[in-house]
């Protein structure tokens, strides 16, 4: 399809993404999901054919990142940058957030220039959704009280409950390796924990990716060791979804059991949920004891599930015997990142440049999101993107 008959198409979406905060996925309607999937496949076809999608002449997009990164803030800057926005990362230890600056007072100073903010806050355990909301609600107040020439739009670039760039990105990457949405419909999904020498990994990709794919009649199966639950609620919802667009969902405590069949294979490692909950009461108390105490007793408990490692014998369970294996990144690889981990060296090679194209997708889906919120009809913008046809790079 020609990029007229694309932008077209996408022209026939009917969302309400406009002046909207893209915050949780299961806000979204399915028509919001599928207008960030064709805005994002859009904007990568006009890099590629070195056409500009600069839309804005000045601005900033503000990051956030009150946990380590390294895609998300890459993406995050790369998707500003893609659109004509130029970036500044917030470090609240330089800010005046130190010095007991409230969360209604920072929103509005950073935001004078702003058109975004991005937030990645996933290390407080009902904490990380909340400051958006609360960021949201000071933009709000200042853009009514006349203070902000515009209200900048939130991305969640991860929070306690969501990582909706990755997971949207994964849909993106599931989406062209198998043809289109409806392909998806049927194939197996394994979210499985998976053995990680380390402790504390958020929750919120295997809660989003459940969240998400349920809602595109796929049957996902969600594995993990007893005790290794996930926020309930969140399962709930993808129970729901799952049983709305004709899946199902179920629950294994064996990767072995849990990847027969499956399709697609997605281990990662994450702490249970009564852990990150006693972990984020003693980050409030500032208890580095009580930290170091949970760290080391959560650190013997894992070192018995070392056989969670998706290797060549479980993935001979699979079906063909070669399910598409996925990875947000970065993976614990046995013998090369760690002694032991999430996956074998042998399998994670196998998918590597696979899973850096699955990466590739994240700036063009936050791109989307910002485009989808600052313009109210997107197919329309880029018909005047694509006839401009501005060159990216002049020839020489």
């Amino acid at each position: 399809m020609n990029f007229k008959n694309r932008i077209e198409t996408l022209s026939r979406i009917k969302s309400d993404l406009f002046q909207k905060d893209f915050l949780l996925t299961w806000q979204k309607s399915e028509s919001d999901l599928q207008m960030i999937l064709e805005v994002a496949s859009i904007l990568k076809e006009l890099r590629r054919q070195n056409i500009s999608s600069k839309i804005f002449d000045s601005g900033l997009a503000v990051s956030i990142f009150r946990d380590k990164s390294t895609r998300t803030r890459f993406s995050f800057a790369s998707a500003a940058n893609l659109l004509g926005l130029e970036v500044q990362d917030m470090d609240e230890e330089k800010s005046q957030v130190s010095h007991g600056e409230t969360v209604r007072e920072t929103a509005n100073m950073i935001s004078f220039f702003s058109d975004f903010i991005g937030i990645r806050d996933d290390i407080f355990l009902g904490e990380g959704h909340k400051y958006m909301l609360e960021v949201g609600e000071a933009l709000d107040e200042g853009y009514e009280k006349g203070v902000l020439p515009t209200r900048p739009g939130i991305v969640n670039l991860q929070c306690d409950r969501d990582h909706p760039t990755q997971s949207m990105s994964d849909l993106l990457h599931l989406k062209q390796h198998f043809g289109s949405l409806d392909e998806l419909r049927g194939k197996k999904i394994v979210m499985s924990w998976a053995y990680s020498p380390s402790y504390g990994k958020p929750l919120s990709v295997p809660q989003g990716i459940i969240a998400l794919m349920s809602r595109f009649g796929m049957n996902i199966e969600l594995a993990f060791p007893e005790g290794y639950d996930l926020i309930p609620e969140i399962v709930e919802i993808a129970k729901v979804n799952a049983k709305n667009s004709g899946g199902s969902f179920s629950v294994s405590h064996s990767m072995e059991d849990a990847v027969k069949d499956a399709d697609i294979v997605y281990p990662k490692s994450w702490a249970p949920f009564h852990i990150m909950q006693q972990r984020t009461e003693l980050l409030k108390i500032g208890d580095k004891k009580g930290l170091a105490d949970l760290e080391h007793t959560c650190l013997a408990e894992n070192s018995r599930f070392k056989h969670w490692e998706y290797n060549e014998d479980i993935m001979r369970l699979t079906k063909k015997q070669n399910a598409f294996f996925m990875h947000c990144l970065p993976a614990d690889i046995s013998g090369v990142s760690c002694k032991e981990g999430e996956v074998s060296a042998a399998v994670f090679e196998k998918y590597r440049i696979a899973t850096y194209h699955e990466a590739g997708f994240k700036p063009y889906i936050i791109a989307a999101m910002m485009f989808a919120n600052r313009f109210k009809d997107p197919a329309q913008m880029l018909h005047y993107l694509l006839d401009r046809n501005r060159k990216r790079v002049e020839s020489t």
